[in-house]
């Protein structure tokens, strides 16, 4: 019976720390290889040339990514409406690049919500505490 108890406590202590991790990573069902490709080819490479220099997945935590997404915000809080995070994922901003990026071209059809999941799952996947912090290098 003390056996059966300790057991119990040990498998709630387990529950508990895989739901943690599962937390941190709720709401991401994307397929992350995509959203790696997109990120580099498309968010990289605007923020090297535009935006005042690269970002990487690492400069984020998990919670910091999924609130990033959650905000949908791009830049400052004041910025133009259209400067939203999903806006940089969307149809009409792929079309807009696409004869001076592939990715965006090669991407036209996927819609804007599974891209938006990708590029979120891509950079949960490979945040500062994640497994694999990425520096896109």
């Amino acid at each position: 019976m003390k056996h059966q108890k300790n057991f119990i406590v040990i498998l709630g202590i387990i529950l508990l720390a895989l739901s943690s991790v599962a937390k941190a990573e709720e709401g991401v069902q994307g397929n992350w290889k995509n959203g790696r490709i997109y990120f580099r080819m498309v968010c990289t490479e605007c923020h090297v040339q535009q935006a005042g220099g690269k970002i990487t997945p690492a400069e984020k935590t998990k919670a910091e990514w999924l609130d990033y997404f959650e905000k949908n915000l791009h830049g400052p809080q004041d910025a133009p409406a259209k400067y939203v995070a999903s806006y940089f994922v969307s149809q009409e901003y792929r079309e807009s690049i696409k004869d001076t990026n592939r990715a965006a071209a090669k991407m036209l059809k996927i819609s804007d919500e599974q891209l938006l999941a990708d590029v979120k799952a891509f950079l949960v996947h490979t945040a500062k505490d994640s497994d694999q912090p990425s520096r896109c290098e």
